[in-house]
């Protein structure tokens, strides 16, 4: 068992769990400042192999478990988490304007499932301030964007605050995500809908295309609709010829707490990630690949708490991870135990 799961994380689950989210991002955003820190932590972390390579979308992924979106809102510690051995760093949700997102406490923890539920809201700095911070990445880690809307913002303009984060991040990121599956913010899952989300997407793709070089755009979506929606999606998707599909966001669903009733109504609404979210993300990863015969590739995200699960996503038809709440319950640990378990696969 590792330092993190044995010490850190006994400790850490003590306090407040934004409070201390608040606190670990400043120790990182400490550390990435120091080059003896990065590179201690690329050493202890990071594992190279020609097994764990990954050619997607026109980008080379050293490997292929990638943070998902989420933890470094705001852009402050990319540098410091690409040392601790991802593939890849997904930034975000950004929106055009900063916003506190919703009230306080959002951020509430079931330990004894390993899950998390959160109600942020897309709160971060604004779009600009993120820019500031990318100018100055010392490391070569690809860097995604997602980018989302202002709660203010009408769905009618939605699309308006989707260009306005596409244009300005378009210099400094490697590859872009819609998020239209946020729970969090009032009817924002309504842009999943076909009309809306084909006039989104082929708004962007189409000032993707008249940039010199193109950058891949995503799609992420929610893991609580229905096939119909699915094949809706997939269908997007190919008209649209955006790269790819994120699947999935967290999860309006309580299925699969161990917890009473009346502690889960306790903590209220919010997306929940985690071991719960597991199977129904493989489930909709597995229905996206057999239906579009493979031909959309996907990032599985969703429940990826060991490296089993891990090689449950990719055996499904992903072809790049990411992690979240499984980091924050098992540290960077995780990423090497996954990359290892991939190594040892193509041995066999």
């Amino acid at each position: 068992m590792s330092l993190y799961r044995l010490i850190i994380r006994p400790l850490l689950i003590q306090f407040d769990a934004e409070k201390i989210h608040k606190f670990t991002f400043s120790c990182l955003t400490l550390f990435q400042k120091i080059t003896f820190i990065r590179k201690i932590s690329s050493l202890f972390f990071t594992i190279n192999h020609p097994a764990l390579e990954r050619e997607l979308f026109g980008l080379k992924f050293p490997n292929p478990v990638g943070l998902a979106a989420g933890l470094d809102k705001n852009a402050e510690a990319f540098d410091m988490l690409g040392s601790m051995g991802f593939g890849f760093i997904e930034i975000g949700t950004l929106t055009p304007k900063p916003q506190d997102g919703n009230p306080k406490p959002r951020l509430f923890r079931f330990v004894n499932d390993k899950a998390i539920v959160n109600r942020m809201g897309f709160n971060n700095d604004g779009v600009l301030e993120a820019i500031e911070r990318l100018k100055r990445k010392k490391t070569n880690t690809i860097i995604g964007g997602n980018i989302g809307k202002n709660k203010v913002t009408s769905n009618e303009l939605a699309s308006d605050d989707y260009i306005n984060c596409f244009e300005a991040l378009y210099p400094h990121v490697n590859y872009f995500v819609v998020n239209v599956s946020s729970p969090n913010t009032p009817n924002l899952r309504a842009l999943q809908d076909k009309e809306p989300l084909k006039d989104l997407l082929n708004k962007l793709m189409g000032l993707n295309k008249i940039k010199k070089k193109t950058k891949p755009i995503l799609l992420k979506i929610a893991p609580d609709i229905n096939e119909a929606q699915l094949d809706d999606i997939i269908e997007i998707v190919q008209d649209t010829k955006i790269a790819g599909i994120v699947a999935t966001n967290t999860t309006i669903s309580r299925d699969g707490l161990s917890y009473s009733e009346k502690e889960i109504e306790a903590v209220g609404a919010g997306g929940l990630s985690g071991n719960p979210l597991k199977q129904k993300s493989t489930e909709v990863i597995r229905y996206i690949h057999q239906k579009s015969n493979g031909s959309i590739p996907i990032i599985g995200v969703g429940g990826i708490m060991t490296a089993q699960d891990a090689l449950e996503k990719l055996d499904a038809g992903a072809s790049l991870i990411q992690i979240y709440t499984g980091f924050i319950y098992s540290g960077p640990s995780l990423i090497k135990e996954i990359n290892k378990a991939l190594i040892r696969r193509a041995k066999n």
